[in-house]
């Protein structure tokens, strides 16, 4: 099985090698890794150029103006043909070398349609204190579940069949695609109770308080237009799980 990783990039010059060097030590080496830039300003794609030759055909990169990261994604999803897709952020990295061979083996093993595991948020500087730990396994909805996107592989049916990112959301694009991944029964979702991303902390959902806010004011949006009841107390319960893991992260 082929596995098309899709990174957005935008004035990404100063995490980009190590998300692309997490890559290549990848041991499963049946991938296309994609790049979509909106034509930054600094020399993300030059570091871009430079690896290249390092991937033996396995990258391609556009770069052009784009209408932001989800609009991105959607550039990357459309071009990708691999017969699995996965998000891997500028800034984030894969947690071991084997993240990639542990992915395929679930959805053969399993005949799933998207598998999903836990992840860590790291501090922002070094990538190496815990701030917050995320496991993932399976809960309900309406108790402020959902996969921790970055972490979420999907067959290309699955995008086919419930579409693409909403670009009317800036922040939550990706919370509102995978309500409407869970909505669909006919999507079978497989899970690895194993740490295979980490995350930086500061991305644009998660940067600070502000951003948290906007997030949730958001996140609002995005249950009342997919018909979730109860959407204040769903909400809440997220942020009680979120507490909860960066608690968890210090101790």
């Amino acid at each position: 099985m082929k596995v098309s990783i899709i990174t957005v990039t935008y004035n990404s010059e100063k995490t980009l090698k190590y998300t692309l060097e997490s890559v290549l030590k990848q041991t499963y080496k049946n991938y296309e890794h994609i790049i979509v830039d909106g034509l930054s300003k600094d020399n993300t794609m030059q570091i871009v150029k430079k690896y290249e030759t390092k991937y033996n055909g396995k990258l391609k990169y556009i770069s052009e103006k784009d209408l932001g990261l989800y609009d991105a994604m959607n550039k990357g999803i459309k071009i990708a043909t691999g017969d699995i897709i996965g998000i891997l952020n500028s800034d984030d990295i894969y947690a071991n070398e084997t993240v990639l061979e542990k992915i395929v083996n679930k959805f053969k093993e399993t005949k799933c349609d998207a598998t999903y595991a836990n992840l860590i948020y790291m501090d922002e500087e070094t990538m190496s204190k815990p701030q917050r730990i995320w496991n993932s396994p399976e809960g309900k909805l309406e108790n402020g579940w959902h996969p921790a996107h970055p972490t979420l592989y999907l067959k290309k049916e699955v995008y086919e069949k419930i579409g693409v990112f909403n670009i009317n959301y800036k922040i939550a694009a990706d919370y509102d695609f995978m309500i409407r991944v869970m909505k669909e029964k006919s999507i079978k979702l497989s899970y690895i109770n194993e740490y295979l991303i980490y995350m930086r902390a500061g991305g644009a959902s998660t940067a600070g308080i502000k951003g948290y806010i906007e997030n949730l004011k958001e996140a609002n949006k995005v249950l009342k237009n997919n018909k979730i009841k109860h959407r204040y107390i769903v909400n809440l319960k997220r942020i009680i799980k979120t507490l909860t893991e960066m608690i968890k992260a210090k101790k």
